[in-house]
């Protein structure tokens, strides 16, 4: 009786901490690239032409046009490497944009300022999902939603942001 019991706290225990942890694996087939539509707000997760998966999202302060300098609140546009991943993210996980490129960087020395960084695919202190944008250039998803993205894309992945 004992012995049930034992064993039954510790499953109840095991299976508690399996359900909390933010990592989460994934054995599907493999991210080839993520394309995002920032006006529709839709990001995808592709293998080759296939979507995987799709998902809602806010974005920047400033949401329309490409981001030229460090504070506008836009997000950047045009073709990206997912760079890094960042497990200790303010926003609970986060995957990064290689966001400046060299273009950008010369476009903002050219105006004698900053391109910014730190652009981000990350989680959401707030549960927000509505028309209110709100963060400095990153794209925001929940929680659990970054938590599949984290597991399903890999450093290396190509992003392309469209308008």
């Amino acid at each position: 009786m004992i012995n049930r019991r034992i064993f039954l706290a510790g499953a109840a225990m095991a299976a508690l901490s399996a359900c909390s942890s933010k990592f989460r694996s994934y054995d599907g087939p493999r991210v080839t690239s993520i394309v995002v539509y920032k006006e529709r707000r839709k990001l995808y997760l592709l293998h080759e032409n296939q979507v995987l998966r799709e998902f809602d999202f806010e974005l920047g302060f400033a949401p329309v046009g490409h981001k030229k300098v460090e504070g506008d609140g836009r997000t950047p546009e045009g073709a990206y490497v997912i760079d890094r991943k960042n497990p200790n993210s303010s926003f609970h996980l986060s995957v990064g944009i290689s966001y400046p490129n060299e273009a950008d960087r010369a476009a903002a020395a050219a105006l004698g300022l900053s391109p910014g960084g730190d652009i981000f695919i990350h989680g959401t202190p707030r549960l927000n999902r509505g028309d209110d944008d709100w963060t400095a250039g990153c794209i925001a998803v929940t929680n659990r939603e970054i938590e599949d993205i984290y597991a399903m894309v890999d450093v290396g992945t190509p992003i392309l942001i469209y308008p």
